[in-house]
């Protein structure tokens, strides 16, 4: 028999859009995306029976919407819950916050009532994966993904291949929490105030991420898996560029990533809509150098800028209190 749970949490870590492959469709799926786990920022909620349905926390509106949607499709309505928001990915800043927090949410109701995981089914149900497949798919496993786009009539894009990042490298992550990121309605109408994506162009993506950036994670060569990257975000960055004013959404952030570039950083983005850049480095004493040199320069003022790494591991699911070292812990769902 098993054992009624009391209370369940779930942490889950942001995500880096590392590039759409495929804008245009014309084979029949569009976008395709190349995605990975990062250790920070990271949302962490928890889910209680309770007598009366209470939600607290940062973005707990968003959540507890999740939690009413999902409650009506498991007939769990009679069932009252408090729902507390310990941490939230920042919205709209391009790091998956939305996917994340509406997949925590649905594990966290699952689990606390017996019910087998539906990661994909109930990413539909809450209308995520509508474009990029790889918030779903880390969400399930972590580390770096790849999705194959969707068709017209399709769900959420599947996810063709998954693999380890190099644990000692290290993503200089660059926020501006003065500036949000394309979405909602704004979202869809720049995508389709967008030109013509073309043929040509999906081919270079596809071959820059399939044949050199994936191939150097497997190898560890950073400087290869690093100048795929940078090619990837400059030609998407120019094609994006008259919607959101330029290679960059944020300019204070454009200005940090060109001082990393010319401190050696490689990798050189942002996430997609931004306005959160990032830039790869060996090793953390290399991060560090190069966030010292960012915040003598001046380079940081007005920004958040971390060091994290990558996270190799799928969202934390367990009953009670989740510590922060489950990052590192396997606790698959």
């Amino acid at each position: 028999m098993q054992t009624m749970l009391d209370r369940v949490s779930v942490l889950v870590p942001a995500r880096l859009h590392l590039g759409f492959l495929d804008l245009g469709g014309s084979l029949g799926r569009r976008f395709g995306s190349l995605g990975l786990a990062i250790s920070d920022p990271f949302t962490r909620i928890s889910l209680q029976r309770s007598s009366q349905s209470l939600s607290s926390g940062p973005d707990s509106a968003r959540a507890s919407r999740h939690l009413a949607r999902l409650q009506r499709f498991l007939d769990l309505t009679r069932q009252s819950h408090h729902l507390h928001v310990d941490s939230a990915i920042p919205p709209h800043a391009g790091l998956g916050s939305g996917t994340q927090m509406a997949l925590a949410v649905a594990a966290a109701l699952r689990r606390l009532h017996g019910l087998e995981l539906d990661v994909r089914g109930d990413a539909a149900l809450l209308e995520r994966g509508a474009r990029s497949g790889i918030g779903i798919g880390l969400f399930e496993t972590g580390g770096l993904v790849l999705d194959g786009g969707r068709t017209p009539v399709s769900g959420p894009p599947p996810i063709l291949a998954r693999l380890e990042f190099p644990p000692e490298w290290r993503i200089v992550l660059v926020l501006d929490h003065k500036v949000e990121g394309a979405h909602g309605p704004a979202e869809i109408k720049a995508f389709e105030a967008l030109p013509r994506f073309s043929d040509a162009l999906a081919g270079e993506l596809c071959r820059l991420a399939v044949m050199q950036a994936m191939p150097a994670v497997v190898e560890r060569d950073l400087d290869a898996f690093g100048s795929a990257i940078t090619e990837i975000q400059q030609r998407l960055g120019d094609y994006f560029a008259p919607a959101q004013g330029g290679r960059y959404t944020s300019p204070r952030v454009a200005l940090a990533l060109d001082r990393l570039a010319d401190l050696g950083a490689t990798g050189i983005g942002q996430s997609s809509w931004g306005p959160t850049g990032f830039a790869f480095t060996a090793s953390e004493d290399k991060a560090r150098s190069l966030l010292d040199h960012l915040t003598s320069s001046g380079a940081a003022q007005g920004l958040d800028v971390r060091i994290v790494s990558a996270s190799n591991r799928p969202a934390a699911i367990a009953a009670g209190e989740l510590a922060l070292d489950c990052m590192t812990t396997d606790h698959r769902p």
